[in-house]
């Protein structure tokens, strides 16, 4: 039996979703809520009738995204080609659950497996990220900490440490090579708006097109190279240098930038790669196949 994906996780139940609602948005109350598609790492997911979603926060790491989501993503999503979901509302915590949630549109599409989008799927995201970077940045969270999207330097013992860690699951050698070769790009000149986690699973697609771009835990005002990523994590060929073409268009560093960008796909799968090895072995493994892409590339 797999272990639980996070020691001081949270659990919801439709049957909890359902009287949250109920004491909360009497509106819906009538809708069925059924489980959802499989969440990520923070939030489990729930649908409600055939046009809305609920997210409950399962980490208290993810607790602040439904009033994150609320405040920035109505400002963000006029400027974007994409949909994203800005939430309807916001849920109080009660009935035990100890998180704000939230209820957002339910976007159509599903998250497109790795490869499986072409070169105008590939443009459409990298517009997208270009997009981002048109929207004034004035009021908006700048990154700190170790968070996504900050200076790459402030990761450095973070990862050198999971690569230790993580043995002979990695090439460590070649993952600290490197990883000393983004740290030697020049930090980023701007900052400007970021996803922070475009990874494969926050993406949605139709019939070969990108439709959505959903889960914005990572957002705030930090490196544009955090959204490099899909190149490594969606794309290869053809469809990255079509993706690189679009995301870094406009970008005064473009050849740093992508430098860094690699580097921040070794921070998520680095990192994650020891501690989701036996909570999430899938997860592990799709962490395995970004690092192998980066050294590859």
């Amino acid at each position: 039996m797999r272990m639980s994906l996070h020691d001081d996780e949270v659990v919801a139940t439709p049957e909890l979703v359902r009287r949250l609602v109920a004491d909360q948005f009497p509106r819906w109350a009538h809708l069925p809520v059924t489980p959802g598609p499989a969440g990520g790492t923070d939030h489990h997911l729930f649908r409600l009738g055939d046009e809305l979603l609920v997210r409950m926060p399962k980490i208290a790491w993810a607790q602040h995204q439904a009033v994150s989501d609320a405040r920035w993503l109505p400002r963000l999503a006029p400027h974007l080609p994409l949909q994203v979901p800005a939430p309807e509302a916001v849920g109080e915590p009660g009935l035990g659950f100890p998180f704000r949630w939230s209820v957002t549109p339910w976007l159509d599409g599903t998250s497109p497996a790795v490869g499986e989008l072409g070169p105008d799927a590939a443009r459409q995201l990298g517009e997208f990220v270009a997009a981002l970077r048109t929207v004034s940045t004035e009021g908006g969270p700048v990154k700190d900490g170790t968070g996504r999207g900050v200076p790459l330097a402030r990761l450095d013992d973070d990862v050198r440490a999971a690569i230790t860690e993580s043995g002979t699951r990695i090439d460590a050698r070649a993952v600290t090579k490197a990883w000393d070769q983004a740290l030697g790009a020049r930090p980023a000149s701007d900052v400007f708006w970021i996803h922070g986690d475009l990874l494969p699973g926050n993406l949605l697609a139709h019939d070969g097109s990108m439709t959505a771009v959903i889960d914005w835990g990572g957002v705030g005002v930090g490196d544009p190279a955090a959204d490099l990523i899909p190149s490594w994590t969606q794309f290869a060929g053809e469809e990255r240098a079509a993706f690189r073409a679009a995301a870094t268009a406009g970008l005064t560093d473009p050849d740093d930038a992508w430098e860094r960008g690699r580097g921040w796909v070794l921070v998520q799968a680095v990192i994650a790669l020891p501690y989701y090895w036996d909570r999430w072995p899938a997860f592990a493994r799709g962490s395995q196949q970004r690092i192998t892409a980066v050294l590859e590339d």
